[in-house]
Parts: C-alpha cells; structure tokens; sequence
C-alpha cells in the first residue's frame, strides 16, 4: 500500500469500536507529536493504545471528512474534521474538532504524526465553512 492508502485506511477504520487498530496501524516506535486546546502531548504506542480505549468507552462511532490529503513520497498531510456519536447522546452527530495531521509512513504503518487540533465552533459558520 502507499502511504496515502495506509492514512485513508486508518481513518476509514472503526476507530471508536475497533480495539486491534492501535497494533493493526502503528508502528511499534511511533510518535504522534499532538498540539490541542490543552497543550502539547507526545503519545507513544502504549499511550495510544491507551488514547484509543479511552475513545471506545466514550463513543459509538467516529467519522472524518477532509478537506485536504496530500502525499509526498512517505508523508501524507490531511486537514479534517471529526464528528462523532457520544455513548450519551448516539443519536445525535457531534462536531468535535478541526485537525491538521502530518504523517510519515514507515514499514506501512503510521510511525510518526504531527497534528494541531482546535475544537470545534459549530456557531462559526465562515470556521465551519472552511472545512467543508
């Protein structure tokens, strides 16, 4: 697979249910280098086997819609937003975030991320505009 088909694959996933796509996507010595509304984190492996548990008690479902997923060579960069249906409330679709991601491929598994996140606005419409 090239790198772009390992990154649609990931996100085409069942993220929110899936508990193997942490070991079925990743390289064993990846990073995700991740700078949100809270601060800068850097997960490993463990702590992203940890992140994706923490997601599948919080939600039924995940889904991403792009705006920009671009490949060069073992680098694809997308520019998305996720949505998502809480265990609380799995009849409503949520708009969580906007994300700006930079992944490197390596032994066809994710092996290192660079992504900025900001919560979603949904009373924005010319923020939420750009990213549909």
């Amino acid at each position: 697979m090239t790198a772009k088909e390992v990154v649609k694959a990931f996100y085409e996933s069942d993220l929110a249910n899936d508990p193997k796509v942490v070991e079925q996507f990743f390289h064993k010595d990846c990073e995700l280098h991740w700078t949100n509304s809270q601060g800068f984190v850097l997960l490993d492996y463990s702590d992203l086997k940890d992140f994706f548990k923490g997601t599948r008690k919080s939600y039924n479902s995940l889904r991403f819609e792009f705006t920009h997923f671009i490949e060069a060579g073992n680098f694809v960069t997308s520019r998305h937003t996720l949505f998502g249906h809480t265990i609380e409330n799995p009849e409503t679709e949520t708009t969580l975030a906007h994300f700006t991601t930079i992944w490197e491929v390596k032994d066809g598994k994710l092996y290192r991320g660079y992504e900025i996140s900001q919560q979603a606005d949904e009373s924005d419409d010319i923020s939420m505009a750009s990213y549909m």
